[in-house]
């Protein structure tokens, strides 16, 4: 029976994860906007708060590359996004082949340029750059290829990211306030080294007026309204926004879902909502240990923290992401896994690869993935996670053949190795078990049961 949620926590706490995505576990979204064009790290998403500041690499890069930002600003990048070769079925079946249970796009970003059909605001992707829909057509194509539909909302960030205080570009002229957002007034000083822009901004920016939230509000309910996603994802300007526009903003969602029959999810950053009315997402980061609660992580292909299309870039290997994966489900999370498109709507040949390559891994060993839940431990090994957050991506983890990480489904229990073995395995954790919980031992994609003994000094399995 679907409850309707008044806008408290009380309420809105009594939401429980939907079924399908315990089950899911990995989804693939795109940060696809006008940052892809400059594409110049190395957060591509951040070039057009960088851009602005003297001092800074990007400052630099733009003046030799493009003039000036006050002759040429980051509204003249839009026509740039042309978007003749996006695909939206392309995208979706390439989501698919990767083994994602639940795909879609960034909405909006920092920059206040909507990828839906809005009419809230004329700068979106439906009447500039590309001319299309985005988020209409990856709605469509995502559920067609049997996946859940997720859009990632970054819109409460715009009210500070751009700065309204430099009379001499264009973000403070009022014929772009609808992308660069309202000029504040606000007397920030700016000529401060690099280091300290940042500091001193987030000590004095204003709390968002009224104008601001109503129309962050009505942007959330046109694309709940619009295109029905399964998941709504929140950056961590949701913490800047009223406490009475974020409980009013679930409360919808929530109702209108219930409405319809569907099972949504909302995850969030920080304390951002209080906790129980959603998932928390760390950012580049997990937890060390099993948690008691639910958890998604959202990371990016690229190798350090590029987020959108960079035209010089490596990325993550597929043994990596994987065992990302792997690490996240054993300890109760989920993974979310972004890509940035180019300009024109491809998605790089390398990260085409690197899907691909994590979906052939999930086509013979998903079992222990998909539907699991975790076990009593997460795993057992010499390598160790020391620490639980947000940015602890600082290199890909190192496991060896003597690291494990468990997950369980109907009365099977999944014992992942993190290495290669070599003729035998000891999974000391398993030593616990009474000699008659187990039945027969296999391998995920083999064609026969193996050779094995238990003691208590664990289970000794021979490959």
């Amino acid at each position: 029976m679907n409850m309707l949620y008044s806008p408290d926590w009380q309420s809105l706490r009594q939401h429980a994860t939907p079924q399908w995505l315990r089950d899911a576990k990995f989804g693939i979204y795109t940060h696809w906007g006008i940052y892809a064009v400059p594409a110049f790290g190395p957060n591509g998403t951040w070039y057009p708060y960088e851009m602005y500041r003297e001092g800074t690499p990007q400052f630099a890069h733009h003046t030799r590359t493009y003039g000036h930002p006050s002759t040429f600003g980051y509204k003249d990048f839009i026509p740039m996004l042309t978007g003749e070769k996006f695909d939206a079925d392309e995208w979706a079946e390439l989501f698919r082949a990767a083994g994602a249970r639940f795909a879609g796009p960034v909405g909006e970003h920092h920059d206040g340029f909507a990828m839906w059909d809005s009419k809230l605001t004329a700068w979106n992707a439906a009447r500039l750059g590309p001319k299309r829909d985005v988020v209409g057509a990856l709605a469509r194509a995502v559920r067609q290829n049997d996946m859940h539909f997720m859009v990632a909302m970054h819109h409460a960030e715009n009210w500070w990211f751009f700065p309204h205080w430099q009379k001499d570009v264009d973000t403070a002229d009022p014929r772009y306030a609808g992308l660069y957002g309202a000029p504040h007034n606000l007397d920030w000083a700016h000529n401060k080294p690099v280091a300290a822009w940042r500091e001193r901004e987030w000590e004095q920016q204003a709390k968002p007026n009224r104008a601001f939230l109503d129309l962050w509000l009505g942007k959330i309910r046109e694309v709940v309204d619009g295109y029905q996603p399964d998941m709504l994802w929140f950056d961590f300007g949701l913490g800047l926004i009223q406490e009475r526009y974020r409980t009013e903003f679930l409360a919808y969602f929530y109702n209108q879902a219930g409405a319809r029959g569907q099972e949504v999810v909302v995850t969030y950053k920080h304390h951002d909502l209080v906790a129980g009315s959603g998932v928390v997402d760390l950012e580049l980061g997990r937890f060390a240990e099993l948690t008691y609660h639910d958890w998604i992580t959202d990371t990016t292909v690229d190798a350090g923290e590029g987020w959108g299309y960079l035209k010089d870039t490596a990325y993550k290997s597929v043994g990596g992401l994987v065992h990302y994966l792997i690490d996240n489900v054993s300890k109760n999370g989920y993974l979310l896994l972004n890509v940035g498109p180019q300009p024109d709507g491809q998605i790089p040949d390398q990260v085409k690869a690197l899907l691909r390559g994590i979906g052939a891994w999930l086509a013979v060993n998903g079992e222990a993935i998909y539907g699991t839940t975790p076990w009593h431990t997460y795993g057992e090994g010499p390598t160790q996670m020391t620490k639980s957050g947000s940015f602890m991506e600082d290199a890909e983890v190192r496991y060896t053949a003597a690291d494990f990480r468990f997950t369980t489904k109907a009365g099977d229990l999944y014992a992942i190795c993190m290495g290669v073995p070599r003729g035998s395995v000891l999974i000391k954790s398993l030593g616990v078990l009474y000699p008659n919980e187990i039945a027969t031992v296999s391998m995920l994609g083999g064609d026969r049961a193996l050779v094995w003994t238990q003691s208590p000094a664990g289970l000794h399995i021979v490959l």
